[in-house]
């Protein structure tokens, strides 16, 4: 499998907060487009291509979810500074002094950074503590609130961080702002792509979930309307092998497969896809990592809850520095994600379903 520099590149670039996400809405359907049979999209804007390969056979949703990590602006100072409240988890440490971008309502894009007192003035007492995220600012080199509006900067704007998508070094390892989760949406293209060339006993819906790093909000509303048999998130997981990671935080290595979580905040992987899954990535010698993660959670945590419940599991690709600006993956990761997602669609067929189900 050759990597799809173009599309990777697309995905990441684009900027898109949870509740703002048509950007990558639109760069989903450019590259899903020719392998679905239509698109069907939920009321938070979840957005799903159907691909049905044998009417009568189980229905499988297999989501990403389309938001980042980012900030939206909540005040103009009188300055011309403009004040942020988060979306999503964040760290305060790593916002300081950080490149991002500001989208107004009429698409146009500003460059800003961030910023805060300098160490110079900060007492030593100060200087050990982390800075509380109420005191970061951003600064777009206005001089006052007026100039701000005048660029149609406005409360409620998205702010997303600003990074160049590469691959470091000619090395396997990729750099980009925003592989949480777009990462995961790569992999339902390309499952896609497999269901489109080589067919499939089922009915696919592969897209992504609205919403996902603000509570798990659209994977609630379009699992509901899509009435899925069978559900897998397609997401990311913590890389625990950089200094300072102990094992009980984190164990997966980045290159050494994809994590099957077991267990984490938000649900307990269903035992019969759990067993279905790994049997496949045994028999097949694709190489994968089983992962707690205790203090976090991903779509499947509301897939398995909707409608009378529903066998969910959650495969992740490990990523190095979550919810940062610069976040790190591994090139065969995402590869043998897309290997193992496409031996469950073939052989998740109306037996293997019964068997999954049976298994609880």
């Amino acid at each position: 499998m050759e990597i799809n520099r173009d599309m990777l590149i697309d995905l990441t670039e684009a900027r898109g907060i949870a509740g703002n996400e048509g950007a990558v809405r639109d760069v989903f359907r450019k590259w899903a487009d020719p392998y679905a049979e239509e698109f069907v999209q939920d009321g938070l804007g979840g957005i799903f291509a159907k691909a049905t390969g044998d009417a009568s056979g189980p229905r499988i949703l297999m989501a990403a979810h389309l938001d980042e990590v980012g900030f939206m602006v909540s005040q103009i100072t009188e300055k011309g500074f403009l004040k942020f409240v988060p979306i999503g988890g964040w760290w305060s440490q790593v916002v300081l002094a950080q490149q991002v971008e500001i989208t107004t309502r009429e698409g146009k894009v500003y460059h800003g950074v961030t910023g805060s007192k300098p160490p110079h003035v900060l007492t030593q007492a100060a200087r050990k503590k982390p800075i509380d995220m109420k005191d970061v600012f951003i600064d777009i080199g206005a001089s006052s609130a007026e100039e701000v509006e005048a660029m149609g900067i406005r409360p409620g704007d998205m702010i997303t961080p600003y990074i160049e998508t590469r691959r470091m070094n000619d090395t396997k390892f990729l750099l980009g702002k925003a592989w949480d989760n777009r990462i995961g949406l790569a992999v339902a293209i390309e499952v896609l792509k497999h269901a489109h060339e080589v067919g499939h006993s089922s009915v696919l819906y592969a897209g992504a979930n609205a919403q996902e790093e603000v509570g798990l909000r659209g994977a609630k509303t379009a699992t509901h309307m899509l009435k899925p048999d069978i559900a897998l998130a397609l997401d990311t997981g913590t890389a625990g092998d950089t200094p300072g990671m102990t094992k009980q935080e984190a164990d997966s290595e980045l290159g050494k497969g994809p994590q099957v979580i077991v267990y984490d905040a938000s649900m307990i992987a269903h035992r019969g896809l759990r067993q279905f899954v790994t049997d496949i990535a045994e028999d097949l010698d694709i190489p994968f990592q089983y992962t707690f993660i205790p203090g976090g959670g991903t779509d499947a945590g509301s897939m398995h809850q909707t409608l009378d419940g529903i066998p969910s599991l959650a495969i992740t690709v490990p990523v190095r520095y979550l919810h940062t600006h610069t976040s790190v993956i591994h090139e065969d990761d995402f590869k043998n994600t897309v290997r193992l997602v496409n031996a469950i669609l073939e052989r998740l067929d109306r037996d293997a379903l019964v068997k999954i189900q049976a298994n609880v």
